[in-house]
């Protein structure tokens, strides 16, 4: 069942726009005195919708994923901004992900994230078909945040998930934790824990979907033109786990 339902926090700062990432979020102060990094209209609606959709099935499958929440853009805040910032955050309900003050996985550190944690993220990366997580000896982008001490990983962005174009190749290749896929895919026990742990998760579907803002299944402000938003097509997408064809990899 989705953890954040309705728009609580208001975003009353914005502070800067990231210098990195694909949608090149805002970071933003929310009335609550947190600083969130948004996604506002210019992101897309589609990657709204896929990060609220993907974080909200990583909190039911058990992913660290970076608290998150539905966020409100007030009218009066985009005129204090330039035009063309004010376009690409937008007003009302926009997609918002708590900053992270811990440093990203670095390769070496790989083999310190514990075992369950790189099995659980990668079924979950293949599941939702996110190939978004890049990670070799040369370097790359993996979205994960890492912190020693406290042996925690935290997760963040699935804008890319639900990718048509998804490469079953890039990701065993690519993967930060492509070297656990055969520990994974090819153990007949693991196959079995994660199954029960998608269809646990799968549960709480039409919740999810049914809290995605009105706003976000329409391409532009004044809501006029609907996005086409198919959740039937992406819910079978997700239920061909049930398939032999999921668990080969090669």
């Amino acid at each position: 069942m989705p953890t954040h339902q309705t728009p609580v926090v208001e975003i009353v700062e914005v502070l800067r726009r990231s210098e990195h990432g694909m949608t090149l979020p805002f970071i933003c102060r929310g009335d609550d005195g947190q600083v969130y990094f948004v996604k506002g209209a210019g992101s897309g609606r589609t990657s709204q919708i896929n990060e609220w959709i993907s974080g909200n099935l990583a909190i039911a499958f058990g992913i660290p994923i970076a608290p998150f929440k539905i966020v409100q853009i007030p009218e009066e805040l985009l005129e204090v901004l330039s035009p063309e910032d004010a376009f690409a955050l937008g007003r009302g309900p926009a997609f918002g992900s708590l900053e992270q003050r811990i440093n990203e996985l670095a390769y070496s550190q790989v083999p310190d994230v514990p075992v369950e944690l790189r099995h659980s993220l990668l079924i979950f990366d293949w599941w939702i078909s996110n190939v978004d997580r890049k990670l070799t000896e040369n370097g790359g982008n993996p979205n994960l945040f890492w912190e020693p001490e406290a042996q925690r990983l935290v997760v963040i962005d699935h804008n890319q998930s639900f990718d048509p174009e998804f490469s079953c190749d890039d990701f065993s290749r690519y993967h930060a934790f492509k070297d656990s896929i055969p520990n994974v895919f090819d153990d007949l026990v693991e196959r079995d824990h994660y199954t029960l742990r998608i269809e646990q998760a799968l549960r709480g579907w039409t919740e999810i979907v049914d809290s995605i803002p009105e706003e976000w299944r329409y391409r532009d402000p004044e809501m006029t033109m609907p996005l086409g938003l198919d959740t039937s097509s992406m819910l079978k997408h997700l239920q061909r786990f049930r398939s032999d064809t999921f668990w080969n990899w090669k």
